[in-house]
């Protein structure tokens, strides 16, 4: 990014009570807070139609006391370096709640760099829009990091306003399906979590819950009062990208990543099962759908532990200081008819577009480069 792009300071507005400057294309209009780099709102448009898949949290920054700046923001999507907790900086790391500067910025796409101070690295993260694609394409570049950590991408997308069950959810194969094992939800906090501690599945219709039964996760959102989290890992033998799909109401979410830079999604299950605030049990149909290389949400500590390594899969990645690494992430909507159900399989057989297949066997077509993911 060089030509037509600037930092200018008068470009920052407040958008829902934070900092942001803004991207637009004749299909998508997003806006990054300055703190956190955090993704939302994300208006996405086609005709006369438009929809904002990306969560706002129920509350305003500075509207509650005492709370840290990932939560007094939280919107969308944002960049974890760790990811989860860590034992001398923030959860999440610096990237999620501390303030970015704007390097370059143009009406489609904005740079944006922190210099961080628990990990030490420098990470620059580019988010971009295309002219008639309902697409958002970030890359973020991690320089001057040394050592093993997990990171993962963070959005949460808000289904609180279908009908129980009335949302689909669809992923590329994977080999590895489990609830997380542990507490995830603590009672002494208020907290309550439904699915069994560790269980393994092979089925996402199918996770096995604590009081007996299972529990269809392919339908959301489901009876709130609780608050869960899964991690399903890809299958290699699948190909190289993989997808997560979330059927709304008239357009399917997607996701797309090389699963070699990610090879996790973790599902947080955010469903009212938090009394304490800021939630005081009104985040109610949230889906965090968060691409990752990590072990659950467990933190940094445990990612480094390689409690999958009898699996074959890495919870953390090796950097090197003198050797920047750059991962892409491409999120969008494909807007389809009111009956497209679950989506079960998405082609990638022509550049510059995928084509989404639903269970009932309808199909939809929508224009992404996807082939950017395969770019080293």
């Amino acid at each position: 990014m060089t030509d037509g792009y600037s930092a200018d300071v008068s470009e920052v507005r407040l958008v829902h009570g934070a900092e942001s400057v803004g991207v637009s294309s004749s299909s998508v209009q997003a806006w990054v807070t300055l703190q956190g780099a955090q993704v939302a709102p994300v208006t996405f448009t086609q005709g006369d139609r438009q929809v904002q898949p990306y969560v706002l949290a129920p509350w305003l920054p500075g509207e509650i006391a005492d709370i840290p700046p990932l939560l007094d923001l939280l919107r969308g999507d944002f960049f974890c370096l760790p990811f989860g907790a860590q034992p001398d900086g923030p959860l999440h790391g610096d990237p999620a709640s501390s303030r970015w500067q704007v390097a370059e910025h143009r009406s489609d796409a904005v740079r944006l760099a922190i210099d961080t101070t628990d990990t030490g690295a420098r990470v620059e993260k580019l988010v971009k829009v295309v002219d008639g694609q309902t697409v958002l394409y970030q890359t973020f570049t991690i320089t001057g990091l040394t050592g093993a950590f997990s990171y993962g991408t963070h959005p949460v997308i808000d289904f609180s306003q279908l009908a129980i069950g009335a949302g689909r959810l669809g992923f590329s194969p994977m080999r590895f399906q489990s609830v997380y094992p542990g507490t995830f939800s603590d009672p002494a906090l208020g907290e309550h979590q439904i699915l069994t501690e560790g269980a393994r599945f092979d089925d996402l219709s199918a996770v096995p819950l604590a009081a007996g039964g299972a529990l269809d996760l392919t339908h959301y959102p489901t009876p709130s009062g609780h608050e869960d989290l899964v991690m399903l890992v890809n299958d290699p033998a699948a190909g190289p990208i993989g997808w997560a799909a979330a059927t709304l109401d008239g357009c399917v979410w997607f996701s797309l990543k090389n699963i070699c830079d990610f090879p996790a999604t973790i599902l947080w299950i955010s469903n009212g099962g938090r009394s304490q605030p800021p939630w005081s049990s009104r985040f109610i149909g949230r889906m965090g759908i968060e691409d990752v290389c990590s072990y659950f949400a467990a933190g940094l500590l445990d990612s480094r532990a390689d409690l999958l390594a009898a699996e074959g899969i890495p919870t953390t990645r090796a950097f090197r200081a003198d050797q920047p690494v750059s991962i892409t992430s491409i999120q969008g909507i494909a807007f389809t008819e009111s009956d497209f159900g679950r989506v079960v399989a998405i082609d990638f057989d022509v550049p510059g577009q995928i084509t989404l297949h639903d269970e009932g066997g309808r199909a939809v077509t929508t224009l992404v480069h996807w082939e950017s993911l395969l770019q080293p």
